[in-house]
């Protein structure tokens, strides 16, 4: 493994973030602040402002008011706008791209790469939005028919994780607006100004004020008085598991609609017949990205046994190789973790299992004396009693075991209560065709990493939640059906 080596300031273009509200950027005057850090340095770059209780009641009221006027505009206007946003989000995209880096620590070129795919998102939702059809339906008796109509279910209120603060801003904001939404949105406070560039560019594109804002602070408090508020109809989350149960708690007490993309732990099926030196490439580039702090990461590797020892060996080498530094540095393939915490996490998940017996082939160990790195690791022979078999890591460890035949793979696959993405490989049309059915998640990618573009829904089953943002399936999220009958 090589270190790179940070070229540049840590707080370069860096610029604190500040509450959005009905339309102004608020001065953070004498509300509680945080530090953002910068995790490669661990040094604060900027701060970021706790919302009160005023600042949201304020939100909501800005957001109730902004609903009526916003639902009247025309899907062609909604769309003009967040079609301008998508042009601004290309034209700033290394201003954005370098906030996220600065933020959340992932390399450059990723963030590069989910600002472009943001904007893509945004455009996409542009488009969607124009087609939210309705139908109509022949009576039976005399003249009736039938009408039924989508509108939007009214002001909603939106929470994300820090890994992807660009791209979940834009899927949140953009999904919302293409309906006919309000929404009132917290991104993660690791990394709070990244998402205020997308809300931004939302504002410069034409976006009233009202329609959207951006508040930050304690997780559990805000979600409590937003969710307890009638005038939220619909929250949207991405985060992990246990949050994801208590926001549906809060949900339930006014039948408010959800949609939810919790953890996974993704399972990869290599069978002996597949292109095995291409398998091998694609699973350590996607399992490295973002420091494995993904959602859809892969993460449970099984091999078939005739190809385990070559796959394992490949692997190890392979991630030993990466440079791990800061992610303004071009040089770095993998940049830090976001902060001291997900580093013990994957720290002590990594201990258990050497603990238990797995084979440690590559990594399982801090790097520099400063930032929250660790090093690209790969364990094998993993018992099933080790936390990480069960415990989604979401951090830079695969986890190799073998398998004996498709029935074997497919039981360990789907044995854990998650099922947000699955993959497989081979060249079996029989085993794929197979794969396709049996393979419990939301999206499962054969031969391929692949799992996700602005047309396609991106959402789980099990304990990784309901429902799906992106595609048609993330507009019509926010609508709601109306029949109509006129004789």
């Amino acid at each position: 493994m090589n270190i790179a080596t940070n070229p540049a300031s840590p707080s370069e273009a860096y610029s604190s973030a500040r509450l959005l509200i009905d339309g102004v950027w608020q001065e953070n005057g004498d509300r509680k602040t945080q530090p953002v850090v910068n995790p490669a340095t661990e040094k604060p770059i900027g701060t970021v402002p706790h919302a009160t209780a005023e600042d949201l009641d304020r939100a909501l009221e800005a957001a109730q008011r902004a609903f009526p006027l916003w639902r009247a505009t025309s899907p062609r206007e909604r769309g003009r706008i967040l079609k301008r946003a998508a042009h601004l989000m290309h034209e700033r995209q290394e201003e954005i791209a370098r906030i996220a880096t600065l933020e959340m620590g992932k390399p450059i070129a990723e963030a590069r790469l989910e600002t472009h795919f943001a904007s893509e998102e945004m455009e996409w939702f542009a488009e969607e939005g124009r087609r939210t059809y309705g139908r109509i339906i022949p009576g039976r008796l005399g003249e009736t028919r039938f009408q039924v109509v989508k509108e939007p279910v009214g002001p909603t209120a939106g929470f994300s994780a820090w890994n992807f603060p660009v791209g979940n801003a834009a899927r949140k904001m953009g999904s919302v607006l293409a309906a006919g939404c309000t929404m009132i949105y917290k991104p993660g406070e690791e990394a709070p100004a990244a998402a205020a560039a997308v809300a931004q560019c939302l504002i410069d594109a034409g976006v009233p004020a009202g329609v959207i804002a951006v508040v930050y602070g304690v997780p559990d408090f805000i979600s409590r008085h937003l969710l307890a508020s009638p005038v939220i109809r619909k929250i949207s989350f991405t985060g992990s598991v246990a949050v994801g149960q208590h926001l549906i708690r809060l949900a339930s007490e006014g039948l408010k609609r959800t949609t939810m993309e919790l953890g996974g732990h993704a399972p990869v099926l290599i069978f002996d017949d597949a292109d095995q030196a291409a398998a091998l490439e694609m699973s350590v580039q996607r399992k490295y990205r973002n420091s494995g702090q993904v959602c859809v990461s892969p993460t449970r590797f099984f091999i078939q046994a005739k190809s385990y020892e070559a796959f394992c060996a490949g692997f190890a080498d392979k991630a030993s190789k990466l440079k791990v530094g800061d992610g303004l540095d071009a040089a770095s393939n993998m940049g830090p973790l976001v902060h001291a915490r997900r580093r013990d996490a994957i720290e002590a998940l990594v201990q258990d299992a050497t603990s238990k017996g797995a084979k440690l082939l590559a990594g399982g160990h801090r790097v520099n004396n400063e930032g929250f790195f660790y090093a690209p690791t790969v364990l094998a022979d993993v018992p099933d009693d080790a936390r990480i078999m069960s415990e989604e890591p979401f951090g830079p460890v695969a986890v190799l075991n073998r398998f004996s035949d498709f029935d074997d793979a497919i039981t360990k696959a789907n044995k854990l209560p998650y099922g947000l993405a699955a993959y497989g490989f081979s060249n079996s049309h029989k085993t794929i065709a197979k794969l396709s059915d049996q393979l419990e998640a939301g999206m499962v990618g054969i031969n391929s990493f692949n799992i996700s573009m602005p047309e396609t829904p991106f959402g789980g089953v099990k304990y990784s939640g309901h429902g799906s943002e992106v595609g048609i399936e993330g507009v019509e999220a926010y609508m709601v059906t109306k029949t109509v009958s006129i004789t």
